[in-house]
């Protein structure tokens, strides 16, 4: 038995050694005869990987670099004559700060964006803004369960990270968060689907409104979904000249717009779980409750503000009746959390309430929707951590859930870097501009929460300043969730603590 199995070992390494040996000439003759072609498989198959490998290490600076491509080619687009209503080459500061604006979904423009563009220029604004709005990962995961019909486990870390920074903890994660991973695949449908699901019916809602005020067929029906698509996304473009000028007292109008804003604002998560479970609000999870409470709240309370300080203002809503006032009230409220229409002049707004509306665009709306800002949860999370620390409690809770702290070192992590965003933003613009600081700070918290709405500064702009403002625009957009994806990231566990000293603070 020994010596046959020595037997039957030489013969088999024999036969190996003669199949490593054929493999080895096959492989010679294949380079010699093919060389240029296995060197260019190789490289090819070596990008991909890595790429792959650092977009799986690091989605949210890949998601940074995406973006900054995407700004670039959308630049040279816009640059184009074919893009440009009067067939000339549009100004490079006029075309990157437009391809920023429509890429972070913002809304604001240093050129009038009706008249500016050709209908290929219109095509391009709409196209970006649902890119911008789904996000460049979240629409390659779909893009990619679309060609394939699976995700791998790579694709739902990197689908999930886009959807909830926390995801890159270092350790266990809590899978009752807003969506779990083996839901990802859902949630990417869910986020294709209420995109045009949600887009199509606000375009039906608005289109025989229009042709009831007198738009002609197919001018309203372009203009329907290229209003929805702005709704929706939160941008805030409009296509006509004099904006929503003609549509200032068409309350129906005004309402649909109002609608898709706050549904966009959401966030997909909310939508995903709200598709789910409409109708059993105790299977919603903490992020869902904490997003729709902190939203009905800064919707209802901005709007009992603006009431009270603009009721007697003549240049705003002093002529307007009761009814009249509320509604507005309540339209530039979901606005200025995103949304980025007006249906007044933002200068004629009083010094009080320009800084109302900077808090409100400060905060935005709800974590992965397409709204900007520092997001809803954020809010909660800090005044849930106040409330707690003026109880005296060691943890904070909040609807029978215990949120941990690391949750707050991020939370207050993404206000320190949007507070220091618009403070540097606001300086340098108001050195170059020497405009009022109420009116630069306005329009700086405007771009950096990527809500569109303008005092009328950004228009006039000098070309250095559009600069500034179009980097406060994308950082505003990807530098918040960069970081809060960092911050969760550098968290390691450690086997020690260090002696512990209490500094005062306060």
């Amino acid at each position: 038995m020994t010596l046959g199995a020595e037997y039957h070992g030489t013969r088999l390494a024999e036969a190996t050694g003669r199949a490593h040996a054929e493999g080895a000439k096959t492989m010679a003759r294949s380079t010699v005869g093919t060389r240029g072609l296995v060197r260019t498989r190789g490289g090819f198959a070596g990008a991909r990987d890595a790429v792959s490998d650092f977009m799986g290490r690091s989605p949210s600076r890949s998601a940074i670099l995406v973006y900054a491509a995407l700004v670039l080619l959308f630049t040279l687009l816009f640059s184009l004559p074919v893009a440009s209503d009067a067939g000339t080459w549009t100004p490079l500061a006029d075309s990157f700060f437009t391809a920023v604006s429509v890429i972070c979904v913002t809304g604001l423009a240093t050129v009038d964006m009706a008249t500016q563009w050709s209908p290929f220029g219109h095509i391009l604004v709409y196209v970006g803004v649902q890119i911008g709005a789904v996000g460049v990962l979240t629409l390659a995961s779909i893009l990619g369960l679309v060609i394939s019909r699976r995700l791998g486990l790579r694709a739902r870390l990197i689908a999930a990270s886009d959807s909830n920074p926390l995801r890159v903890h270092h350790g266990p994660v809590a899978e009752g968060q807003a969506v779990r991973l083996g839901e990802i695949g859902s949630l990417l449908a869910t986020v294709a689907i209420s995109l045009i699901v949600i887009e199509v019916g606000i375009a039906i809602l608005l289109y025989p409104r229009m042709l009831i005020d007198g738009i002609d067929g197919w001018t309203a029906a372009w203009q329907s979904f290229y209003y929805s698509a702005m709704a929706f996304t939160n941008t805030g473009f409009t296509p006509n000249e004099l904006g929503l000028e003609r549509f200032a007292g068409d309350y129906w109008f005004l309402s649909i717009l109002m609608v898709g804003v706050l549904l966009g604002s959401l966030g997909f998560p909310v939508i995903y779980a709200l598709r789910r479970h409409l109708l059993k609000p105790r299977r919603w999870s903490l992020h869902v409750k904490l997003t729709i409470t902190t939203t009905v709240l800064l919707f209802v309370l901005g709007a009992l503000v603006f009431i009270a300080l603009e009721y007697d203002n003549p240049e705003t809503f002093g002529t307007l009746n009761a009814s009249d006032t509320v509604f507005q009230s309540l339209f530039l409220s979901a606005m200025t959390r995103s949304g980025g229409f007006a249906t007044i002049n933002i200068s004629d707004l009083n010094g009080s309430s320009l800084l109302v509306a900077d808090m409100l665009m400060f905060v935005g709306g709800g974590s992965a929707s397409t709204a900007g800002g520092i997001k809803v949860t954020t809010l909660a999370v800090l005044f849930l951590a106040a409330l707690a620390e003026a109880k005296g409690k060691p943890d904070m809770d909040a609807f029978g859930r215990r949120i941990p702290s690391d949750v707050v070192r991020v939370a207050l992590s993404v206000v320190l870097w949007g507070a220091t965003i618009v403070a540097v933003s606001t300086v340098v613009i108001l050195q170059m501009t020497k405009a009022p600081l109420d009116h630069v700070l306005f329009d700086v918290i405007s771009a950096f929460g990527t809500v569109g709405l303008s005092t009328g500064l950004t228009s006039e702009l000098n070309d250095p300043a559009k600069y500034v403002m179009a980097l406060t625009m994308l950082m505003g957009r990807v530098g918040t969730v960069t970081l809060a994806a960092a911050v969760a990231a550098m968290q390691t566990s450690q086997l020690f603590k260090r002696p512990e000293e209490r500094p005062i603070v306060g």
